[in-house]
């Protein structure tokens, strides 16, 4: 019987401090079938992405154990930073790898749901594949709001958590915990520092794409619901924001399919929208994991844009879909820590 593994990728409210970053991360690596693969903070996002995979059972113990920490070293009330978030460990997705279905998944997220709101006092909210209402499927709409909206929210008989009292935590806030599919979180670079004109293309750009307007009005279908005109890549979700450690403004992109769109696709729809408004992407920056295959996908994509040979050893590939998306323009990118074999 084929080994299961589960991958688990928290998101901690703590870009900046290294100290407690490493605390949290001590936690997961203490606990016995599991291994610790990315540790990926931002400073102007003030956020830890984390990647670590195992067994299901282990997994479970190592969040847990690392949502404990964040909830005795992070202090929301006293948080800053650029990316949307409403908890100390702000979202915990677990993802099948191998040897398990969503469906099994789901019941792990539950049964970690449970024990952090029970025994932790954080309220628990459900989302994709874990979720027990149809409108907590989607991340942004159990984050409206965020921490600073959360004490009337949870107020809310509608926002009841899944797992947990009904009381606003100020200190951890709330977690929001489920199962989903392997995504990629990826930001485009722009030659600007407008937010306005980031939003712009990320609108373009995400399967939500925007509320349709005429002469600046709001369009509404006959029920009183806004018309949405979608955007052109499936798949994808994306905002646009000002990373003041960089100086430049970004379209921050979550691929929730790269088999549908793959990453080197959402790099050259944003390169071409961007120019369409006067704009110019500069490079890239992958925030987490990627498959390997994705960056050889890449990587032979830009070889045959440029009418060459495709038969060149896998490092050459690798080396053409960095430069190709500029994935070097921020900070250096180390192949052996950024790829996996998933």
């Amino acid at each position: 019987m084929q080994q299961q593994i589960i991958e688990c990728v928290p998101n901690f409210s703590e870009g900046v401090d290294m100290g407690i970053i490493r605390q949290i991360t001590d936690e997961i690596e203490k606990i016995e079938g599991v291994k610790l693969l990315d540790v990926d903070p931002g400073k102007a996002t003030n956020r830890t992405v984390v990647t670590f995979v195992g067994a299901p059972q282990a997994v479970i113990d190592a969040a847990f154990q690392a949502i404990k920490m964040a909830a005795e070293l992070i202090d929301m009330s006293k948080h800053k930073g650029e990316h949307p978030r409403m908890g100390a460990t702000d979202v915990c997705p677990l993802i099948p790898i191998s040897g398990i279905t969503m469906e099994e998944t789901v019941e792990y997220a539950k049964k970690l749901g449970k024990r952090v709101g029970e025994e932790l006092n954080i309220p628990v909210y459900l989302y994709e594949s874990a979720a027990q209402k149809p409108e907590r499927q989607n991340l942004a709409t159990i984050r409206a709001g965020e921490y600073e909206g959360f004490a009337e929210k949870i107020k809310d008989p509608n926002w009841a958590p899944d797992f947990g009292a009904a009381v606003f935590n100020e200190k951890s806030g709330a977690t929001v915990i489920g199962a989903r599919d392997f995504l990629v979180a990826y930001n485009v670079n722009l030659n600007t520092t407008s937010t306005r004109r980031a939003n712009s293309v990320a609108f373009d750009l995400r399967e939500n794409g925007r509320v349709k307007e005429v002469n600046g009005k709001k369009v509404l279908d006959e029920n009183g619901v806004e018309v949405r005109e979608p955007g052109l890549l499936k798949s994808v979700k994306a905002i646009g924001w000002f990373i003041e450690e960089y100086g430049i403004a970004q379209i921050s992109m979550n691929l929730t399919n790269i088999s549908i769109t793959p990453l080197h696709i959402a790099f050259d729809t944003a390169v071409e929208r961007a120019h369409a408004r006067g704009m110019r992407v500069t490079g890239s920056e992958l925030v987490g994991l990627l498959p390997l295959k994705s960056m050889l996908d890449a990587g032979k994509y830009f070889l045959e844009k440029q009418r060459r040979s495709i038969g060149v050893s896998e490092d050459e590939m690798i080396r053409i879909a960095i430069k190709s998306m500029g994935l070097d323009e921020l900070s250096p990118f180390d192949p052996k820590k950024k790829l996996s074999n998933m």
